[in-house]
Parts: C-alpha cells; structure tokens; sequence
C-alpha cells in the first residue's frame, strides 16, 4: 500500500497509540476528579500542554484542547466576534478551509461584514493584499499559514506586521494545521494571537486539537458546562487522545526539520515526474510546503483518478477530505479552469514516504492514466 493522502489523515505511530491505550487503561481519572487518579490525569494533561507549547515556543496556559482543528477555527472566529461589540468586520481569504469559510457565512448571516481576499495566480496571499481590507471596524483577521490543497506558504509574520500597522486592536488568527510540524512556527515570531492545530495530521489520533491563544486575548467560549480548560472548553477532557497527541509531537518534533526537507525533496521529485507527462498540470507553487501537491489529470475525471490508482493499493484524494466531492474552491481561487479541477486530485506525503514509493507512483501514473 502506498498512502499518498497525508493531507486528510495521517497513520498513528505506535508510540501515540501506546500513551492512548495507557491513558484510557490505567491513568483513567477523570481530571477534575479530587482524588490521586484525578491528580495524576491532570498531570498528564498539564504536561500534555508543556510538549506542545515548548514546539511553539510559548507558555502552557496560552494552549487550550480542542477536538480537532475545526473546532479552534470556530472558537478562534466565533469566540472573537462574540467580544466585538461595535466592529462587525472580518477578514479572511477566499481559499481557506471550510470550518472558516462557513463559520464566516455564519456571521455574515448574523449581521457582519466579510471581506474576502482572493490569493494571487501563484497560490499566495499578500500582507499588502490583506493590511489594504483592514478597517478601524475590523476586529479579525484568518488567513491559513499553509494551504490544504495546493501547499501554498502564507507570510503570516509579515501579514500580522501589516495588519498591526493599520489597526494594532485586530486580532490576528492563523489556521495552522498542514502548518504545524511541517514548517517551523514559533509565536514569539509568528505575530499571530490565535493559531489552530490538529493532532490526526501528525500522526495523533482524530479527535484531537488545540488551540493557541495569546496570553491577554480573550474568546467567549463556544462549550459552556463545567468549565473546563480555564473556562474556554468545557468538557471532560479526552485525556487518551491527549496523551497521544503530546506523544506525537513529542517523537515527530525531533526530526520534524530534516523529515520536512526529505519531504521536500520527494514532493520536488514527484512534482518534475509528473511535469514531464503530458496531460498532467501540477498546480503546487514550489516553493510550498513540503508535503502538498496537486495535480490533473486532463484524461479522467478526478474520481476515476482515484480508482485507478486505488486498484494498485495506491491512494490520493479529490481536493481537500472536507470537501465531500464538491469542485475546489481552492482551484478555482487561483482561476484553474473547471476542466482541470474536475480531473484534479491532491498528493500529500509524510515523514514515512519513500522514493521507492515516489517511483511506483510514477510508474503507475504512466502506465495507466497517460
């Protein structure tokens, strides 16, 4: 099997899955529980939060657990316009993933105003572009660090500067999920007051996420109950899932910057394998991040894509995993023409891919769709 569709899930490494099945086995309390068992699961998630906070160079108390990263993109977007009063102006792009583009329908639906900020024909999203939208009115600013189609890098910190310059009261978020342990993120640099992450794309389970929030930002909360989470999340918290997730981060952030440039040399030799074909149009930028690329394939339609190379235990997707078959809105972003993002698929590596699997890939590509 050869699992190109990295950008949708990751497999769980065996370590991840071990501090999971130990949590739910034997470190079982319940974290708000005032007994050695509630202590010790408190512990763990204490701690959970140091791993994650020590990759993004900030302190433990700016991290909040989320169920994954659509749930910190809502608590990011909605938490924020809930402390807006007066200013009911959002920024976002028009390329980004769906648990921001709807939760931004959501408030227009509600009264506020979205601007949308197309990317340039490169796949990029430009700090002058964004600071130009920014309104003494605007209280929020989204934009991806990293596309989940196509790969593109955003410049998050100049994009923070330029906003800041315009109106140092905006807030700034950034989805990072493809971003984080792909390409280096530290807040201290990054500018961004509110950054989103997921567990389930770097080898954690799903059901897992965090959020970033900058030490004095605050969110209305989106759960309300107990009043987990320093009151952000209320929830009993998933203790095995966490586990899992500061395990993940912990083994994958070792090596995360040389597997990042073994990624990036495979994806280049994925993408100059698939340029030489005729009837194949690699869309990804190259200088991107180092797992993402998408490609058509002008003979098929994306779907027969997929089955095809399904037959040879190879597997992509059709655009992003959220998308549920629907055409890219990414694609179509950057002026891709219908044709091309109805034959389009998405390749997305991990720190597992292999050229050995690069190569099988391509054989296969010109042996049966070319």
């Amino acid at each position: 099997m050869i699992y190109f569709d990295n950008a949708a899930t990751t497999r769980v490494i065996p370590e991840a899955a071990e501090a999971a099945a130990s949590a739910m086995c034997e470190g079982f309390g319940n974290p708000s529980s005032l007994h050695k068992l509630g202590f010790d699961a408190e512990k763990l998630v204490k701690s959970a939060k140091a791993i994650i906070a020590g990759v993004l160079s900030c302190d433990a108390k700016e991290i909040t657990f989320t169920s994954c990263g659509s749930e910190s993109n809502n608590l990011a977007i909605f938490g924020a316009a809930a402390r807006s009063g007066r200013k009911k102006h959002m920024i976002t792009t028009e390329f980004e993933h769906p648990s921001v583009l709807n939760a931004a329908k959501k408030l227009e639906a509600q009264g506020f105003e979205v601007t949308y900020i197309a990317p340039r024909d490169d796949g990029s999203v430009h700090a002058e572009d964004v600071a130009a939208a920014v309104r003494e009115d605007t209280f929020l600013v989204s934009v991806m660090s990293v596309n989940n189609e196509i790969g593109s890098v955003m410049d998050i910190p100049a994009i923070s500067r330029a906003v800041r310059l315009k109106n140092r009261e905006t807030l700034i978020h950034t989805d990072a999920v493809q971003a984080f342990l792909k390409i280096p993120i530290n807040t201290k640099k990054y500018g961004a007051d509110i950054i989103s992450v997921s567990g389930h794309k770097i080898h954690a389970p799903k059901g897992i996420g965090a959020i970033y929030i900058r030490n004095g930002v605050r969110l209305t909360p989106q759960i309300v109950g107990g009043g987990q989470e320093s009151g952000l999340r209320s929830g009993t918290e998933a203790t095995s899932q966490i586990a899992a997730f500061a395990k993940a981060v912990e083994s994958v952030s070792v090596s995360y910057l040389e597997n990042a440039e073994n990624m990036r040399r495979l994806l280049k030799k994925l993408s100059s394998g698939l340029s030489e074909l005729s009837g194949v149009h690699v869309f990804s930028p190259e200088a991107g991040a180092p797992h993402i690329l998408t490609a058509a394939f002008t003979k098929y339609p994306s779907e027969v894509v997929m089955r095809i190379l399904e037959e040879s235990e190879i597997y992509v997707s059709a655009g992003s995993a959220c998308s549920r078959g629907k055409k890219s809105h990414v694609l179509r972003s950057i002026k891709v023409p219908d044709k091309l993002i109805g034959s389009s698929v998405r390749i997305s590596l991990s720190h597992f891919s292999t050229d050995d699997e690069v190569d099988t890939f391509l054989s296969c590509v010109k042996e049966k769709l070319i």
